[in-house]
């Protein structure tokens, strides 16, 4: 039996603007813990170990969660679950508040990881209550004030663990994520469900893709000592081999997969899940690099800057990411998603390049920096809403999450690869890098971003409205 669903409720700009103090503030939660690391580490005690453990758990259980998040939302409707998520990313912000050691500030990290599907059940529910013009340009003010939100957590987490305590710093954004939530409860209009579906979760495809996750990251971290370990780094790459042919394989047969293989096979979905890695990996090894380079002595190069100058030179970065998301929107539905991708592109290997070349100024960081973040903004919101706008409404949650997963995979891998050249290029005995550590990265970023070009001109224009 067929059953007719009202149509949605049409939605305005309160609502909208709900949305995108959500996405400030759990953008803020989500970035509080990697400028504070060495703080952390002091504080409890942690071994270098512990603090890769504890940088990287957010991102892994955000993976999973996320496109569990859209399969859910796209079947049950996008408030309904995106409350719920949002309950407990509240609960882990507390439990992160109030951690007396590390397994609990853990434990609240996982909880805090269902924050990363809060980006595609709110394209679902734009989706849902806007038309396709208006959607493009309100997909974009969310995911631009989600990296502005960002921005502003790892801008503010060190002055307020220093000025008041590491527990403020992860209770002030949940207190922000609480009031936020309950106006989008107030403002948000209930949206239909989707298709039905009774197929279930796909446990076994979720638990094979923690493995694959883990073992990534485990692996990567391996990376810069694989001369004095190539067994254990052997070792970690046959395990995570083994995962991958065994997530393929079920996500193959399952009746509902988690990730549904087929829908990547799409040339708009590949492309788009290409290209947010390779770009997302550019950014990332920039947004390691910069605040290394201002923080090294300034003895031959660097600047010798402390917490409080180094967020002084990123502010201008933090304005171009929260810009970037509405300018991107509205660029997409004047001129098409594939000229504000190519835009992004050519602005990011451009400003990459001059780093490389030129960096013996405060100012040649602070604009490469924001340029940077403004081209990412630009290419990434693009292509989540031309991934959302490419495929059936009732797939956008799914679609979307497959983009954001790859964002958080290639912003991981981007961070390790940085962190291994300055490893790689530290002198024994020295806690200083060398400054051609500093240029091979940019140069790699650089080059890998302007290879995505390739990619970029095989997109689709996009709808124009």
């Amino acid at each position: 039996m067929t059953t007719t669903l009202a149509p949605p409720v049409r939605i305005g700009t309160a609502a909208v603007g709900a949305l995108g103090m959500l996405a400030v503030a759990t953008g803020a939660l989500e970035s509080v813990v990697t400028p504070t690391l060495p703080l952390l580490q002091r504080e409890l005690d942690m071994s270098p170990a512990e603090g890769a453990l504890l940088s990287i758990v957010l991102l892994i259980t955000g993976a999973l969660v996320t496109p569990v998040a859209g399969k859910l939302g796209d079947r049950y409707g996008g408030k309904r679950v995106l409350i719920r998520l949002m309950a407990v990313v509240c609960a882990g912000g507390l439990v992160s508040a109030l951690a007396p050691n590390l397994p609990v500030l853990l434990l609240g990290q996982v909880l805090q990881g269902a924050m990363v599907g809060a980006l595609p059940l709110s394209f679902i529910l734009v989706r849902r209550h806007l038309p396709a013009g208006e959607s493009k340009v309100a997909i974009g003010v969310v995911s631009g004030l989600f990296v502005g939100g960002g921005m502003a957590g790892t801008l503010s987490a060190g002055p307020v663990a220093e000025g008041l305590s590491r527990h403020w710093m992860f209770a002030l954004p949940t207190i922000a994520v609480i009031g936020a939530t309950v106006l989008v409860n107030r403002l948000m209009p209930h949206d239909p469900p989707g298709r039905p579906d009774d197929a279930g979760i796909d446990w076994p495809g979720l638990v094979l893709l923690s493995g694959t996750l883990v073992t990534l990251m485990l692996a990567l971290a391996l990376a810069p000592d694989i001369a004095s370990q190539p067994l254990a780094f052997g070792a970690l790459v046959v395990v995570l081999a083994a995962f991958v042919t065994g997530w393929t394989a079920v996500e193959r047969r399952a009746a509902s997969p988690m990730v549904d293989l087929r829908m990547l096979a799409r040339p708009a979905m590949w492309k788009s899940c290409v290209l947010t890695f390779v770009i997302c990996v550019g950014t990332s090894l920039a947004v390691y690099l910069v605040p290394q380079l201002f923080a090294v002595s300034g003895d031959g190069y660097g600047f010798g800057a402390g917490a409080t100058e180094i967020g002084f030179f990123l502010l201008p970065g933090a304005v171009a990411a929260s810009l970037a998301g509405p300018i991107s929107g509205i660029g997409a539905r004047r001129f098409g998603s594939r000229a504000v991708v190519t835009t992004g592109i050519f602005l990011m290997a451009a400003a990459l390049t001059a780093l490389a070349a030129v960096h013996t100024e405060v100012w040649h960081l602070v604009i490469g920096k924001a340029m940077i973040s403004l081209a990412a903004g630009l290419c990434v919101t693009a292509m989540v809403t031309n991934t959302a706008m490419s495929v059936d409404q009732g797939d956008t949650g799914i679609a979307t999450s497959l983009v954001l997963v790859t964002r958080v995979i290639g912003y991981a891998v981007g961070a390790q690869v940085g962190g291994a050249l300055l490893t790689a290029k530290t002198p024994s005995g020295s806690d200083v890098p060398a400054e051609s550590a500093f240029v091979t990265g940019f140069v790699i970023a650089g080059a890998v971003t302007a290879l995505s070009l390739l990619v970029a001109r095989t997109m689709s224009k996009g709808v124009k409205a």
